[in-house]
């Protein structure tokens, strides 16, 4: 099951999209959906989570908890709606597909890609593209 929580003032349009969309990024890669919870939040609230169990003291636009048994992917992810912007902004790209990305981000870790080295980078970024053409909305 996916779930959408808010924190801020930010609310989710199409919630049934998005958790097909995100359902159909983890069948794409041969997992099994098990319970994933986004949280959509301030960058004050995902900086206190970040200093409390990462001991980072820096702001982000994604925190993932990961609650994965086996191939069935489950997690919690904490996305900063205001980091989110700044961050489409700053790369100008529309809100909107800055925010599949980072959706899609939080899965891909969950499903086990990385982000740490180059290489996992390059590989990041190409699963991120990929996944977020995936989204459509039947008209």
């Amino acid at each position: 099951m996916i779930d959408f929580h808010f924190k801020s003032d930010f609310i989710l349009q199409n919630k049934a999209d998005y958790a097909d969309w995100v359902s159909r990024i983890i069948t794409s890669e041969e997992c099994t959906v098990g319970q994933i919870d986004y949280i959509f939040c301030s960058d004050e609230y995902l900086l206190e989570l970040n200093q409390e169990y990462l001991n980072h003291d820096t702001l982000t636009d994604i925190i993932t908890f990961d609650y994965v048994d086996g191939r069935t992917i489950s997690g919690d992810i904490f996305i900063s709606t205001e980091r989110v912007f700044a961050n489409a902004k700053e790369f100008e790209v529309d809100y909107d597909i800055e925010l599949r990305r980072v959706m899609s981000h939080g899965i891909l870790h969950l499903i086990g890609y990385g982000d740490k080295a180059p290489q996992q980078t390059r590989i990041m970024r190409e699963k991120e593209e990929e996944k977020i053409k995936m989204f459509h909305v039947e008209l």
